[in-house]
């Protein structure tokens, strides 16, 4: 309307949009219960339920606590559907019935993978279907052991004025879910797409919302799948669960240590091997490092695996304190397998494999080494020193370089100690006996 009836005015007319506030009935979890002494709640369920999966079991923390919601992410083919339709088949066979909601496959074609990978399934039970409130209603009357919902951003609630998949989409949702979960005791898995760098996309207000949030990582062009926790309210957020992708689907790997260095030959220059721990699980990896001139004006620096400013720091200490001069070579570090190592107590084999390769002098074959080098060259103690003795000698290796006046308190491993207080003193120690 160009003009006003009542002032006459032109042009004084502005167009606004109304919409229903929605805020006030998001759904809360509301009991109207007074508070309780701690010591008086009693418990009226089971702690946790196994899903017949060991490794994902131990990421759990020990098994599934009944109504939780455990969010997975991964790119894209890397095997998340897999792994859960795998653990509903289990859980459907151990303890009754299982839903399992596909909102980006139909029924049949959730059907042929089920059929790959060898499951019947007469207890699971899939529906195709986006609309959340369609999925609750039918998932109510079930009263299934385990829900399932791949993906989060493919299911959308009526309530929300936006698109699937949106950022209000995904905090209502995941909200009703979680109070679904909690209202009936029932757990609930969801699946998460990722974003270009590797995080669960919705600006990780989801990871916030859930109980336990896993990653499942690996290589593109490798076999083995790597479930990594990284919230847990129920255990630790330490574990790791490792597979393989075989045409069965994901299988276990009983032994991840004989893995991880069993392609590792005894005369490779630049190679060690670093009994490392993810979460309580010592595993032990090769770590492989290639020295050369550089071609260009500015060397380079490449870490796979590892911490990229870790490694600028190894370099600067291996120059300035034990005179391996690395101003002129470019250094490219590698932990094989796909696995990432994060903790420092990597340093020392990672700068012995950087000298091995530089000064031309394999490491022996039956020696390992675990400790933290400081900036000064010094070698600094590790956690849990023991367990990763008793892996080292489990699989044949002789010796291990660990941190001076920290095996006071190891009992008998099996494996020799060499003391080691510099990083210097480390390299003259573990190159000695080389196979030139």
């Amino acid at each position: 309307m160009g003009k006003c009836p009542g002032c006459q005015a032109w042009n004084s007319f502005a167009e606004k949009t109304s919409s229903k506030a929605r805020h006030n009935n998001s759904p809360v979890l509301k009991t109207g219960q007074p508070p309780k002494q701690l010591a008086a709640i009693e418990n009226k369920y089971e702690d946790r339920f196994t899903t017949g999966i060991g490794e994902l079991d131990r990421v759990m923390g020990g098994g599934i606590v009944p109504g939780s919601v455990v969010l997975t992410g991964g790119e894209p083919g890397i095997g998340k559907s897999t792994l859960l339709l795998q653990a509903a088949a289990n859980i459907s066979d151990s303890r009754g019935r299982v839903v399992y909601i596909s909102g980006e496959e139909t029924a049949n074609q959730v059907k042929l993978r089920a059929k790959r990978l060898g499951i019947t399934g007469s207890n699971l039970y899939i529906m195709a279907e986006t609309d959340l409130e369609i999925i609750l209603e039918h998932t109510q009357q079930m009263e299934p052991a385990l829900l399932i919902v791949d993906s989060i951003q493919s299911v959308y609630t009526p309530e929300a004025e936006a698109l699937p998949g949106s950022l209000s989409q995904l905090r209502l949702s995941t909200q009703k879910l979680m109070l679904w979960a909690k209202s009936v005791n029932c757990p609930v898995f969801i699946t998460g797409h990722v974003t270009k760098d590797g995080t669960i996309a919705g600006p990780r207000v989801l990871e916030h919302m859930v109980d336990v949030v896993c990653y499942l990582e690996g290589e593109p062009f490798q076999a083995y799948r790597i479930l990594r926790s990284v919230k847990n309210r129920f255990g630790s957020t330490n574990e790791v669960g490792i597979f393989e992708m075989l045409a069965e689907g994901l299988v276990e790997i009983a032994n991840p240590s004989q893995i991880f260095v069993s392609e590792r030959h005894s005369d490779t220059l630049g190679s060690a091997v670093v009994p490392t721990l993810e979460g309580s699980r010592p595993l032990l990896v090769e770590v492989q490092a290639l020295t050369n001139p550089s071609v260009f004006g500015q060397p380079r620096r490449v870490a796979n695996g590892i911490d990229f400013g870790r490694l600028l720091m190894l370099a600067a200490v291996l120059s300035r304190r034990c005179s391996i001069k690395l101003g002129n070579q470019d250094v490219i570090v590698n932990a094989t397998g796909g696995i990432r190592i994060s903790e420092p107590a990597a340093d020392l084999s990672i700068a012995l494999a950087i000298a091995s390769s530089y000064n031309d002098r394999a490491i022996d074959p039956k020696l390992t080494a675990v400790g933290e080098v400081g900036l000064s060259g010094e070698i600094r103690a590790v956690p849990r020193l023991e367990r990763r003795l008793s892996e080292a000698a489990r699989l044949g290796f002789k010796r291990c370089l660990v941190p001076k006046k920290q095996t006071s308190s190891i009992n008998k491993t099996g494996i020799e100690l060499v003391e080691v207080s510099t990083l210097r003193e480390a390299i003259k120690k573990g190159l000695m006996e080389a196979k030139n």
